[in-house]
């Protein structure tokens, strides 16, 4: 398909069928790693001979990234903000009109990640769900898609344990060895140009940074101080080249005066980390990509730490930061290309639901 920003409206329902395995599959992406987790994903629905339907809302770089991979798409929604009630009130105004786009439409399948909307819209519409997400305090969230959704994937970092009070248990729970990142990065190609794209110098320290989350509930209250304190440590160092990634327009106001690097356009997150030397995130994408793709990474997230976190500091490959100090700012040695996990696990694993629809 053609890439190009779409506009939402209502066209008329595909004719559609699971016979042969083949179907109209709905992905809604309501915030910017969603990209990339589901990119993969669905080149290669479509590769099997899917339908597949995109919708997106209109927050951080959703948009734009979607623009810079050619992915076709009709925007629905904006973020509500930080407060609760422009939450509220986004998130209604956002699952009616997907309702009544999932009822135009002829969809088999939804598929979402972290999405509030598309599970009620998809319970509404008779559309069977399929919800991921991989941290497993955002409580509000999961109250709402555990119950509603057909199907929840998470890694199995998580125990079940931890999400029988959401109402998910087995069979509608299934947990997938390993990270997200670690299935949609085996396809993604690596982009070399982002560090000309950027003005990285090729005998600089890079670091990559990406700030706290701090307009989601489960932020809320967390103390911003170390990821602060651990930017102005980068931003002194020499021979260091720091590229931050702001998440809000208010952050990106913040760093104006400041040496540094900030992209004027979204850019390919994974290029960018493979070009780093280290990766340091107060959020879990990001970190969890650093990890996937073997280059050093940190966390300042201040919050409830999750299960996938835990495991990853628990074996090394994640550093929790409590001191900016503590930071090594040299260069990564290059290794071998990371192993990297088969996606078509996972695209089994979404469509089960569709293929046992009656």
């Amino acid at each position: 398909m053609t890439g190009g920003l779409r506009s939402a409206g209502r066209r008329p329902a595909a004719s559609t069928s699971t016979e042969g395995g083949r179907g109209h599959v709905w992905f809604d992406l309501t915030n910017s790693p969603h990209v990339v987790i589901f990119a993969p994903f669905i080149r290669r629905l479509r590769d099997r001979g899917h339908e597949v339907t995109v919708t997106a809302r209109d927050f951080a770089q959703t948009l734009g990234l979607l623009e810079r991979f050619g992915i076709e798409h009709s925007v629905f929604g904006a973020h509500g903000g930080a407060s609760s009630r422009g939450k509220a009130t986004a998130m209604l105004s956002r699952t009616r009109e997907l309702t009544a786009f999932a009822r135009s439409m002829d969809f088999d399948l939804a598929i979402a990640h972290g999405s509030t909307d598309q599970p009620i819209a998809a319970r509404v519409a008779g559309i069977p769900q399929v919800t991921m997400f991989d941290y497993e305090f955002a409580a509000a969230m999961h109250h709402w898609n555990g119950r509603l959704a057909t199907r929840v994937l998470v890694p199995d970092a998580i125990p079940e344990s931890a999400l029988l009070r959401y109402g998910i248990r087995s069979p509608k729970l299934v947990r997938y060895p390993g990270l997200k990142e670690e299935y949609c990065l085996a396809d993604h190609p690596i982009d070399a140009g982002v560090r000309s794209e950027l003005g990285l110098s090729a005998d600089a320290v890079v670091a990559v940074l990406r700030p706290p989350p701090e307009v989601t509930l489960y932020h809320r209250g967390v103390s911003t101080d170390l990821f602060a304190r651990t930017l102005d440590r980068l931003l002194d160092a020499p021979g260091v080249q720091t590229v931050v990634l702001p998440r809000t327009p208010e952050q990106r106001t913040a760093l104006e005066g400041r040496p540094a690097i900030v992209p004027e356009r979204p850019v390919d997150g994974p290029s960018l980390v493979a070009a780093a030397d280290v990766v340091i995130s107060a959020g879990g994408t990001m970190n969890r990509e650093a990890v996937a793709l073997g280059v050093p990474a940190y966390t300042t997230f201040g919050g409830r730490m999750g299960a996938v976190d835990r495991a990853l500091i628990a074996r090394g490959d994640l550093i929790q930061l409590e001191n900016p100090e503590d930071v090594r700012l040299v260069p990564r040695t290059r290794q071998q290309k990371p192993v990297l996990r088969d996606p078509e696990f996972l695209v089994d694993l979404m469509l089960e639901p569709m293929e046992n629809r009656v």
